[in-house]
């Protein structure tokens, strides 16, 4: 991991839902520049605590400073926050009756205050970005359900995020439509973007994660490079994730 200071530190971070004790004391620093991929269980926690750094969820309690910025202080303005961080669903949130390049350019002009021309300039760089240049004029239901994720990460994107977050982006997708986004997130890694991934995807991890964190019952078990974390585990409940999740017995 770099020695430079995290562009994302969270401390204690807890989140309930009612009695439910969903983070129970995540502590995670992200690196500029580090790919930060989270595995575990369903209901493990991770989605929530993907959505808690943006306050798409409030949380319970803990610290959240993104690039020198307290997220959670009451005067924090979280739309120019959320706009630095760019989120991936596993849903696509297209709108259907708008062109892959409508929907990446509406972001720009809603967000950004861009005009017209410009925010469709933008957009079209950003489709190209993702592999969609020719997909501009397409409607969602146009397209498959790989290129339809393209054109939402194309969205975030254009919006020129300090860091991405990106919450189970392939599980909605057939197999074979799997790989083109792994594609377009390799190259992110590449360029040099920072991501924080929530995925099953292993294969991607091992190849691309600079760190794997693995998160049980709301708490991190254990964190490390890919090849000890799945090769080595410390921990028994992350070698019986591991071995169930990979199809070992």
């Amino acid at each position: 991991m770099s020695r430079r200071p995290p562009i994302l530190d969270v401390a204690g971070l807890h989140k309930h839902f009612g009695p439910l004790h969903v983070l129970r004391g995540i502590d995670l620093r992200v690196a500029p520049q580090e790919l930060v991929f989270i595995i575990g269980p369903s209901g493990s926690g991770k989605s929530t605590l993907l959505r808690c750094l943006n306050r798409l969820e409030e949380p319970s309690a803990g610290a959240i400073v993104f690039d020198g910025v307290d997220v959670l202080a009451p005067d924090v303005d979280i739309n120019a926050i959320r706009r630095q961080m760019g989120m991936v669903f596993q849903s696509f949130n297209l709108y259907p009756h708008m062109t892959a390049l409508g929907n990446v350019a509406l972001a720009l002009r809603k967000v950004l205050g861009r005009g017209r021309a410009d925010a469709e300039a933008l957009a079209r760089a950003a489709l190209a970005r993702v592999g969609l240049s020719d997909k501009a004029g397409a409607y969602p239901s146009e397209l498959s359900g790989g290129q339809q994720q393209r054109v939402a990460i194309a969205r975030a994107l254009a919006l020129e995020p300090k860091i991405m977050l990106f919450d189970e982006p392939t599980s909605a997708l057939d197999p074979e439509l799997v790989g083109s986004v792994l594609a377009v997130m390799r190259a992110m890694r590449e360029s040099g973007m920072t991501m924080v991934v929530v995925s099953h995807e292993l294969q991607f991890a091992r190849a691309a994660a600079d760190r794997v964190v693995f998160i049980d019952h709301g708490e991190i078990v254990e964190e490390g490079p890919p090849a000890r974390v799945f090769g080595d585990p410390a921990h028994a409940r992350t070698r019986e994730f591991v071995a169930r999740i990979a199809g070992h017995p």
